[in-house]
């Protein structure tokens, strides 16, 4: 029978991608998302995969929702954790919300997501957790400290969570993207834009389809031997 997944922020940009990347891998995938139902709607129209709407920073919600999936497609075997949010700013400037709900998102919806699932993982023997990290948690970036604090946190959650699985046949991998071709990027000012595509080895934005097909890959039987790692996709930009 094929594997069930669940992708958090699977129906728009990078999440869209990697959705539609399991399930052309054969996995029988479930895509969450928190806010937009028309994008959701339109996701669920063009490639069949359900969609479940909670937010993945609250531990009942993400809870209530993986059951609901769990008794509409099956035990999931993979998790890709790829919901995030950004509220920048300078910090002598940011307020508590704008830390609290970032962290919340972007690092809390870890233990969220995995906790609910992980002793199911346990013991079927197997799983594959795969949380979107970003350059911005291995090297910081000014205005982004809230962004780049979770960020960082997902990585250090990733190898701590890896020792504690890989003897129960479960992989646990962090996918850490650069500058990807998405809404999000676009919204930076042209000119910003054009320092950032600049200060790209490689001379381009990434596109959510490669980061789609590395974490497909991380999803399979093949890297079965890759857990605790940090898969870098910046074109040069940062080398880690």
């Amino acid at each position: 029978m094929a594997k069930v997944a669940i992708v958090t922020g699977g129906t728009r940009g990078i999440g869209h991608a990697i959705s539609v990347a399991l399930k052309s891998k054969g996995l029988r995938v479930a895509a969450n998302y928190a806010g937009n139902d028309k994008a959701a709607q339109d996701f669920q129209i063009e490639t069949g995969i359900p969609v479940y709407k909670w937010n993945v920073g609250d531990y009942a919600a993400c809870a209530a929702g993986l059951a609901r999936v769990e008794r509409d497609v099956g035990p999931i075997d993979v998790i890709v954790n790829n919901a995030g949010i950004t509220r920048d700013g300078m910090l002598h400037k940011m307020t508590p919300e704008h830390w609290n709900e970032v962290i919340a998102v972007d690092l809390s919806s870890m233990f969220n997501m995995v906790r609910p699932v992980i002793e199911g993982m346990r013991a079927r023997g197997w799983g594959r957790i795969i949380n979107i990290a970003s350059i911005n948690g291995q090297k910081g970036q000014m205005g982004q400290v809230n962004y780049s604090a979770a960020k960082a946190g997902v990585i250090g959650f990733t190898k701590a969570l890896s020792q504690e699985c890989a003897k129960k046949g479960i992989t646990v991998n962090a996918v850490a993207p650069g500058y990807i071709d998405t809404e999000m990027v676009h919204a930076v000012p042209e000119e910003v834009m054009k320092g950032i595509v600049a200060g790209i080895p490689v001379g381009r934005l990434g596109t959510a389809t490669e980061i789609g097909r590395c974490v497909a890959y991380l999803a399979s039987d093949d890297a079965s031997f890759i857990t605790g790692s940090t898969l870098t996709i910046n074109g040069g930009q940062y080398l880690a």
